[in-house]
């Protein structure tokens, strides 16, 4: 579990691919005894698990399902990700619940300053887009973000001047492709609330209001 507040920008290493499967190497500055072998660490907002460590660099294997629902296939030496280490129980969670899990890949569609701070407009599929809403949390490439406005397909976000410096949102520009994970509790009322109705598939103010939503 995480919370999207990313810790430091690394830099990949290496991604060697095994089959469908690949071994990600990242460059870190984390202390050596600050991370063990078997811990978590987000890359780019995908929980990844510590397999070895040395030299600066930490490696990860990476399964084929990981492969294909996120923007890692675009990984070449020198690119940089953000890296968040577990959360702790005894932390503050000063972003939102990030279990690490990506729901897809968005895509940059817009990039523009505004008073110091940057707006950034992404387009992600349909399907996913629906658990995104107007002021409610999303993390992008895991950084725990609020979300400016809501289109059919879209959606967009204002970041301020320090987290644009301090992730590698610094780097993004249109046309590049960043993970996405919605907020999990929208996920979980969904389920929730489908199950009652039967086979349809959307919530209704009256399902909401019945189960103490609204």
């Amino acid at each position: 579990m995480f919370t999207g507040l990313i810790e430091e920008v690394g830099k990949v290493v290496q991604l060697d691919r095994t089959g469908s499967a690949a071994r990600l190497t990242v460059a870190a500055t984390f202390p050596g005894d600050a991370v063990q072998l078997g811990d978590s660490i987000a890359i780019n907002g995908v929980c990844l698990t510590v397999v070895s460590q040395g030299g600066g660099s930490f490696t990860f294997d990476v399964s084929p399902e990981t492969l294909e629902r996120t923007a890692f296939r675009g990984f070449k030496p020198g690119t940089p990700v953000n890296l968040e280490r577990a959360l702790r129980l005894s932390d503050r969670l000063g972003g939102h619940i990030v279990t690490g899990h990506v729901d897809c890949v968005a895509t940059v569609a817009e990039r523009r300053e505004q008073s110091g701070n940057t707006v950034l407009s992404f387009r992600l599929p349909r399907d996913t887009a629906r658990y995104v809403v107007a002021k409610g949390s999303v993390t992008v490439d895991g950084i725990s973000l609020t979300v400016n406005a809501v289109t059919g397909d879209g959606f967009s976000v204002n970041v301020i001047p320090h987290t644009t410096v301090s992730t590698t949102l610094q780097f993004r520009k249109p046309g590049d492709e960043v993970n996405i994970e919605t907020d999990i509790l929208g996920k979980y009322v969904e389920r929730l609330l489908v199950g009652q109705k039967g086979a349809g598939t959307g919530l209704t103010l009256e399902l909401l209001a019945k189960n103490g939503f609204l």
